[in-house]
């Protein structure tokens, strides 16, 4: 089960930055990064809503929607607009690669520092000796990735 999720991650990275690449070329011929950011959105909500009819267990209850606080309804979009956007506009001028290696840089810089302290209502992982040699094994890749 565990080996699954480690390629359900994996494919989701990929798909990630096929996802950034496709998006980049569309905000590149619009010459507008944030018109390919709003037909990302879109399409996402079509697909999303075709996945959620195939794949969905049962329906949402509307218990359970009065319960999620407003703002969970927005900050993730807002975040989302924010970060694609600028893969979308960076993209084209620095390089996939260099772009999709330095966005897991903040990513993984971030998520760290996030389960450390449990923001965002994530579970606390502690920074163990481990995690921190992997980390900066991760770092000095991103970096080598980076360099000429």
């Amino acid at each position: 089960m565990k080996l699954l999720l480690y390629i359900l991650a994996l494919t989701g990275g990929v798909f990630l930055a096929v996802q950034a690449g496709f998006n980049s070329q569309l905000g590149g011929i619009l010459k507008q990064p944030i018109a390919a950011v709003i037909a990302s959105s879109l399409s996402s909500v079509v697909f999303g809503f075709i996945m959620l009819l195939l794949l969905g267990k049962g329906s949402i209850q509307p218990i359970t929607t009065a319960s999620v606080p407003w703002y969970l309804w927005f900050m993730g979009g807002l975040f989302s607009v924010i970060g694609i956007s600028i893969y979308f506009y960076a993209i084209p001028k620095m390089g996939i690669s260099k772009m999709i290696a330095l966005g897991l840089c903040g990513q993984l810089i971030f998520s760290l520092i996030a389960g450390r302290y449990g923001w965002l209502n994530l579970p606390v992982e502690p920074i163990t000796t481990k995690r921190l040699i992997g980390t900066i094994a991760m770092l000095i890749g991103i970096i080598l990735i980076n360099t000429k």
